[in-house]
C-alpha cells in the first residue's frame, strides 16, 4: 500500500473515531435486562422472537463475546456500576452493599451527575430481590440517582397466586422454575410494561437536557409470568432441553455442577423443563416488546441522533446445558451476556464484534464516548476502539468468577480457551476448547496434551487475582438464591 493511501486511511479512521465524540454532551440510555441468556434473534437463536433487541443491534455493534464478571445480579450490577472486580468492591452475594467497603467509590451514574447530567433509575439497575423486592428500591444505591422509580405490576401484586410452580421445595419464586401465562393482562399492566412506561414519561419531562437514564427490566428472571401471546409464539413441540448422561458428573469437579441442586435440572420431568424453557422464552419476547416501546420513544422525541443506547444482561443463563438452570456456574452459558452498544455515530452499525470484553468496560467506555474522566485505575477498558472497527486487534481475555461454600471458583475465556480452576485447584479444573467444543461437554484438564495450555492458563488466572480473600469468601457469607 502507497504512502498516500495509507494517509489517507488513517484520516478515515480518525474522522470516525472522533465522531464518536461530535455530538455535545450525548445522552446515555442504559438499558439492562435480569437473567438474559445471550440466545436471541440477534445472536443467532432460530427460535428466540427479540425483533426490538435485533433492531437496536442493526443500529450499532452486537459483541458476540462479552462476559460478566460474577453470574449472580448484584455482584455483578455492583462491577458493572463501579467499573472494579467482584475482589474489590466484595460483592459476593446478594446482602453485601460495596459501599460499605468503598463509602466514596464514584460510580457510572455519579460520574454524569458531577458533568451536569439529570440522571435517573427506573426499575432494576442495582440488586433487588426478584420478584420479592419488586416495588420498592432493594439493595439500591441511593447517592447514584437524582431520581428513581420502583414500578410494580400485576405479575407481583396479584398473579404470583397463580403461577405454576415445578420446584415448590425451593426457597421463594425467585429461584424457582415457575410459570404463568397470563390470558388477561394488557402488557403495561405488568411490571416491565410499568417500567416502559414511567422510562418514556421521564425521557418526555427530560428531553432539552443531557441525561444518564437507567431503565432496569425485570424480566426474563423467574418466575416467568407474561402475557399469553408471548406463549404462544413458541410452541411446546420447538422446545427442547439437553439431556446430560449421570456419567457427565465424573468428568467434571463437583463444585462445576453445585449450582443446581438436585442435579439435573432440580429434579424436574423432562416435559416440565420444556415448559420452563418455553416460558422463558416467553418472557424475553415481553421484555423485547416493552424495550421497543422505550426505542420507539426516544426516537419519536428526536432525541436517538444524541443518544448513546446501551442494553447488557447482567448474566448469562443455563436452561439445561450439563443439567443446570439459572446462573452461578462458569460454564460460557452463565458467563457470556448479551451487550450492544449503539452510539450517535453509527459507522459500525450493524456490524458485530468477535473480541472478548467484559462488564467492566462499559464504565471507561460511557466515559470515554461522553467525553468524561474516569477514575483512574479502572480494570476495564474503553470499548470505543471496537465501535469503531469490531475486529480491531485486542488483545484481552475475560475473567468470571463464582463463591461456593468456603471457597471460589475462577474461570478465564480466551479466543480458544475456557479455563476453571476451584479452589486455586485444590478442587479441580475445567479445560474447554471452545473452537472445537462450544458447548463444553469435553473437559480436557487431565489430558496430558494440555500440560502447556494448561500451566499458561493457570499463571493468567494467578496474575489477574493477585490478591486472594482468604478462604475465598469475603467478610459477607454467599448467598445462593434470588428472593
Amino acid at each position: 500500500m502507497n504512502l498516500a493511501r495509507r494517509l489517507g486511511l488513517f484520516v478515515v479512521t480518525l474522522a470516525c473515531y472522533a465522531g464518536l465524540h461530535a455530538a455535545e454532551k450525548p445522552n446515555v440510555l442504559f438499558i439492562a435486562v435480569d437473567d438474559m441468556n445471550a440466545d436471541l434473534g440477534c445472536y443467532g437463536s432460530a427460535i428466540v422472537k427479540s425483533p426490538n433487541i435485533d433492531r437496536l443491534a442493526t443500529e450499532g455493534v452486537r459483541f458476540d463475546r462479552a462476559y460478566c464478571q460474577f453470574p449472580l445480579c448484584s455482584p455483578s450490577r455492583s462491577s458493572i456500576m463501579t467499573g472494579l472486580r467482584p475482589d474489590q468492591t466484595r460483592v459476593f452475594d446478594l446482602a453485601y452493599h460495596f459501599r460499605t467497603g468503598l463509602p466514596e467509590v464514584v460510580t457510572l451514574p455519579q460520574l454524569f451527575t458531577k458533568a451536569g447530567y439529570y440522571v435517573a433509575r427506573v426499575g432494576k439497575i442495582y440488586h433487588y430481590g426478584n420478584p420479592g423486592d419488586i416495588g420498592t428500591s432493594g439493595l439500591d444505591d441511593p447517592a447514584s440517582w437524582q431520581e428513581f422509580v420502583n414500578p410494580a405490576g400485576l405479575d407481583k401484586t396479584t398473579l404470583e397466586a397463580d403461577v405454576i410452580n415445578f420446584t415448590p421445595q425451593r426457597a421463594g419464586l425467585g429461584s424457582s422454575l415457575a410459570l404463568y401465562a397470563d390470558p388477561k393482562g394488557r402488557d403495561e399492566d405488568h411490571t416491565d410494561g410499568k417500567v416502559a412506561t414511567e422510562a418514556i414519561r421521564l425521557l418526555e419531562k427530560h428531553k432539552t437536557e443531557p441525561f444518564f437514564l437507567a431503565v432496569g427490566f425485570y424480566k426474563p428472571h423467574c418466575p416467568y409470568i407474561a402475557p399469553k401471546k408471548y406463549f404462544d409464539l413458541y410452541p411446546l413441540e420447538e422446545i427442547e432441553v439437553p439431556i446430560v448422561g449421570a456419567d457427565y458428573a465424573k468428568t467434571v469437579p463437583a463444585p462445576a455442577l453445585a449450582s443446581t441442586k438436585p442435579w439435573p435440572n432440580f429434579g424436574v420431568t423432562h416435559e416440565e423443563a420444556r415448559r420452563a424453557k418455553q416460558a422463558y422464552y416467553a418472557a424475553i419476547s415481553f421484555v423485547d416488546a416493552q424495550i421497543g416501546r422505550v426505542l420507539d420513544a426516544l426516537q419519536k422525541l428526536g432525541l436517538r441522533e444524541n443518544t448513546i443506547v446501551v442494553f447488557w444482561s447482567d448474566h448469562g443463563y443455563e436452561l439445561g446445558e450439563h443439567g443446570l438452570w439459572f446462573k452461578q456456574s462458569c460454564f460460557e452459558d452463565s458467563a457470556r451476556v448479551p451487550l450492544i452498544i449503539a452510539p450517535p455515530e453509527r459507522k459500525s452499525a450493524g456490524q458485530s464484534s468477535p473480541r472478548l470484553v467484559e462488564l467492566i468496560d462499559l464504565y471507561p467506555t460511557l466515559a470515554d464516548l461522553a467525553g468524561l474522566k474516569p477514575p483512574a485505575a479502572l480494570p476495564g477498558q474503553s470499548l470505543r476502539p471496537l465501535l469503531v472497527r469490531p475486529d480491531a486487534a485486542w488483545d484481552r481475555p475475560a475473567f468470571t468468577q463464582v463463591e461456593r461454600a468456603g471457597f471460589a471458583g475462577w474461570s478465564v475465556r480466551t479466543p480458544k480457551w475456557r479455563y476453571t480452576e476451584w479452589d486455586e485447584g485444590k478442587r479441580g479444573e475445567e479445560l474447554y476448547d471452545e473452537t472445537n467444543d462450544p458447548r463444553e461437554l469435553a473437559n480436557l484438564a487431565r489430558d496430558p496434551k494440555s500440560t502447556a495450555v494448561l500451566a499458561e492458563l493457570k499463571q493468567l488466572v494467578k496474575k489477574n487475582w493477585p490478591v486472594r480473600v482468604t478462604g475465598g469468601v469475603a467478610p459477607n457469607k454467599a448467598a445462593p438464591t434470588e428472593r
